[in-house]
């Protein structure tokens, strides 16, 4: 089967897109979207089960002997206020899992990404002279958090649905639209999230004198674990420490009893994350002694998963296929990208190779002075990015591209027997 990357994206999938991105869901609470995913998919003929992984749904199509090659696209959103000024933007709020209510936004492209897989699921199934094999496609809640891959796992999605031969996914950037960007070997970092808890002894605003203020300890904190990285990392290693969020206090002249820090740690080598993490407990427990905290600060590490490595041999075979679709000058290398993913989870855990690549979709015609790869890359980086109150994918030719690699990829690995 061949398929025009120019053509507009099948059937009604652009209102399918609008409609999940007007209604983004928190981590493991994407009922919506998961219900809207099983009826797509049981539609179309595929197995379907729910509820995997808490929310996760997952869809087989068996057509004939050959490999099964799985699919994956993640469905939750994240608590941000959308900022696009759309027709379609969010207005939906959530409670994540801290109690915390709130904004919520498709403000990572989780949206692009099921709506592009549902693309690929009716083309494969309305096509099938073109290919032969098993398609697993598995629709993964909450990917934001790093643990929807390993619940989908825990709960049994090898043993229940079978081994795949090979994972394939997609997550949409701010490149242009009609590119993809593949890096071979390890292409994302690791991630791991710490909640930080600060204890002092809250006072009257007027008398800080009677108090051991949180808010001036987090402060100091927040300063200091900006050294790790510039002072305790090698320049040659990656280490990116990021305080996303400081929570403190309810009103203007109370100073409370305690404070609240959300990190975020991106490293590759095994060594430099153990070095990093040590120096982070140690400066926050020395920031506490230095305040004259009476209690030990809390170190919580909330969740972490591990890099995202592409397979070499699986890789350039999946490019090559990808050359031929668009065109030699439409498909990039990245180059090791700090940002991280958990779909590597579903392929350690499968013994199969992954191959994962970005999508483009920004609008192609603030590109149009580009002449390499290179300008590409730098001109990407003043674009509205994933997380981004403003992140806005154009729809299409993104969909389409979008439908349209994923049907590649997987024919290239599910060819039909000749």
């Amino acid at each position: 089967m061949t398929i025009d990357p120019r053509a507009p994206a099948a059937g009604d999938l652009a209102g399918l897109y609008q409609d999940l991105h007007m209604h983004p869901e928190l981590s493991f609470q994407e009922r919506r979207t998961a219900a809207i995913v099983a009826d797509h998919l049981r539609g179309l003929g595929y197995q379907t089960a729910t509820g995997v992984g808490r929310t996760g749904v997952v869809g087989i199509l068996r057509n004939g002997e050959g490999r099964t090659a799985l699919l994956r696209a993640d469905m939750d959103g994240l608590p941000v206020a959308e900022q696009t000024g759309l027709a379609y933007a969010s207005v939906a709020r959530g409670v994540d899992h801290d109690g915390h209510e709130g904004p919520v936004m498709h403000a990572c492209g989780h949206d692009v990404h099921v709506s592009c897989l549902i693309g690929a699921c009716r083309e494969l199934a309305a096509n099938r002279p073109a290919w032969s094999g098993t398609l697993m496609v598995v629709f993964q809640p909450a990917e934001e958090v790093g643990a929807g891959a390993k619940a989908m796992i825990d709960d049994g999605l090898i043993d229940r649905f079978g081994r795949p031969d090979v994972v394939l996914g997609q997550h949409v950037a701010p490149l242009p639209a009609g590119f993809v960007a593949l890096h071979p070997g390890t292409a994302y970092a690791a991630a791991d999230s710490l909640k930080i808890t600060l204890f002092g002894k809250g006072a009257h605003g007027s008398r800080p004198q009677t108090s051991i203020d949180p808010v001036v300890m987090a402060a100091a904190t927040v300063m200091r674990l900006q050294t790790v990285v510039s002072r305790e990392v090698a320049g040659t290693d990656t280490a990116v420490v990021t305080v996303g969020a400081m929570r403190a206090g309810t009103k203007e002249n109370i100073i409370p009893d305690d404070a609240e820090l959300l990190v975020s740690i991106r490293t590759v080598d095994g060594g430099v994350r153990s070095r990093v993490l040590d120096a982070i407990e140690r400066i926050v427990r020395a920031e506490a002694a230095a305040s004259g905290a009476t209690r030990d600060p809390q170190v919580q590490l909330t969740g972490n998963f591990p890099a995202v490595v592409n397979g070499e041999p699986a890789s350039a075979r999946t490019l090559a296929a990808f050359t031929t679709l668009l065109g030699e000058g439409k498909v990039i290398d990245p180059g090791l990208l700090t940002a991280s993913e958990d779909v590597g989870v579903l392929a350690t855990a499968s013994g199969a190779p992954c191959v994962f690549w970005l999508l483009g979709g920004a609008d192609p015609r603030v590109f149009a002075a580009a002449s390499s790869a290179d300008d590409v890359i730098d001109m990407a980086k003043a674009q509205p990015s994933n997380h981004s109150p403003r992140y806005a994918p154009v729809i299409e030719p993104t969909l389409s591209i979008g439908v349209a690699a994923l049907v590649t990829a997987a024919q290239t690995w599910l060819p039909r027997a000749t």
